[in-house]
């Protein structure tokens, strides 16, 4: 068992013991060489003759090494002693874990913990524009400095191109307190599932208890999956309270596109800003306009909605017209009002060998079939004893010549040719 004062790489001094993880221990270590304090972190004994968790090690050095972003633990070195430990030696971050700060102080100020989401979030898009998913944030993961910088830590079950071969798909990995639904129940993990669990730390510190609690992390995990985390104090700012509850959405479509918009967010709630939680979709639903990048309606907004209302308006004022001049130019002064139109149109469906259609409570079909005979046979030739066109109706005591079923023309009705 190591401990402080061992040698490895006849380099690295062991000099105190700083944490436990799943896979290894980390030490405040010297390197002799360059004469400066460096963090070691050295895989458990138990696991080192685990191919899996060997294999794992040595993906998280190189997760770690590609990052290059302030926000994440910088890595220098990695090496196996002649014993067969794998070690890892990183930057020390002169800081301590933020689940010892919540400890402490039972919750945190708004501002400070908006700040740590902040920071936190851009630390993640680093990594995720590069294809990795962290799958284990938490409080202890992130380390917090007296200045409040904030250093992410602990890739050891992050997902990458690089290691996907390393984990099963469908392995649920991670902690049960801000474990995200999908990772809960073994579905395909994404950058959303990052920016979920950032937002179960924030409640976390904004309440002093994780959203979820229970006797086993299986407990944990469905109430992750099924339940809604108890409302936040109403006593929080309105943007704080937002940034959560969108964060921690069920359905990873609902949360923040990337966790640089959670970054900005969370800088934008300090100023009261808060950040819109896009509408679930359904038949009468509409979508808010919302800048995937801030949250906000964008500055075209209103514009926009003030111009499809003045276009909804006018349609309606041309269609009300329309109809009005239809109805006076068309009535037929010696027919019942409202007695045509619709029967006209279903008997016109049936010509055309449309679906059948209701039948109208007005006349029966046969007296429908004596309506504008044009639209029934455009080509047909019309019946001889059709009185000729005239410009005014013909006289009441004077009937059309010859017998027929149909009524007389209306005054502006042209015969079929």
């Amino acid at each position: 068992m190591l401990g402080p004062g061992d040698v490895l790489g006849d380099r690295y001094r062991l000099d105190e013991f700083v944490a436990s993880g799943g896979m290894g221990q980390v030490f405040r270590a010297t390197d002799l060489t360059l004469a400066r304090t460096v963090a070691v972190k050295v895989l458990l004994p138990g696991h080192t003759s685990k191919s899996e968790f060997g294999a794992r090690f040595r993906a998280e050095a190189r997760i770690m090494a590609s990052i290059g972003h302030q926000g994440v633990v910088g890595v220098y070195d990695y090496g196996e002693s002649p014993e067969g430990t794998l070690y890892l030696v990183m930057a020390f971050v002169d800081g301590k874990p933020l689940g010892e700060w919540i400890n402490r102080d039972g919750t945190l100020p708004v501002d400070d913990t908006l700040d740590i989401v902040a920071q936190a979030a851009d630390a993640l898009q680093a990594a995720h524009s590069r294809g990795i998913i962290h799958r284990d944030v938490k409080p202890n993961n992130l380390l917090v400095n007296e200045n409040g910088g904030v250093t992410l830590v602990d890739f050891g079950v992050a997902r990458s191109e690089a290691v996907t071969s390393v984990t099963k798909v469908s392995a649920v990995i991670g902690t049960a307190l801000y474990m995200s639904p999908e990772q809960a129940s073994g579905k395909p993990v994404s950058p959303s599932t990052d920016i979920y669990a950032l937002g179960a730390v924030a409640y976390h510190c904004l309440t002093g208890s994780p959203p979820f609690t229970g006797s086993s992390p299986l407990e944990i995990a469905i109430k992750h999956l099924q339940d809604e985390p108890p409302p936040l104090p109403e006593s929080l700012p309105a943007a704080a309270r937002a940034l959560v509850e969108r964060a921690m959405a069920k359905d990873p479509g609902d949360r923040f596109p990337t966790a640089a918009a959670l970054a900005q967010a969370a800088r934008e709630a300090k100023d009261g800003t808060v950040p819109l939680v896009r509408p679930a979709v359904t038949d009468t639903a509409e979508f808010e306009a919302v800048d995937d990048h801030t949250g906000r309606r964008p500055a075209w907004f209103p514009v926009a909605v003030g111009l499809a209302l003045a276009v909804l308006a006018g349609g309606v004022v041309l269609a009300v017209w329309a109809l009005s001049r239809d109805a006076l130019q068309g009535a037929d002064p010696g027919a019942p009002a409202a007695t045509s139109a619709v029967p006209s149109l279903a008997v016109t469906s049936k010509a055309a060998g449309g679906p059948p259609t209701a039948q109208s409570t007005g006349p029966s079909a046969s007296a429908s079939a004596s309506v504008a005979p044009s639209s029934l046979a455009p080509s047909s030739p019309a019946p001889q004893s059709e009185p000729p066109k005239s410009s005014e109706p013909p006289a009441p005591s004077t009937p059309p010549a010859g017998p027929s079923s149909q009524p007389p023309p209306t005054p502006d009705a042209t015969p079929t040719q």
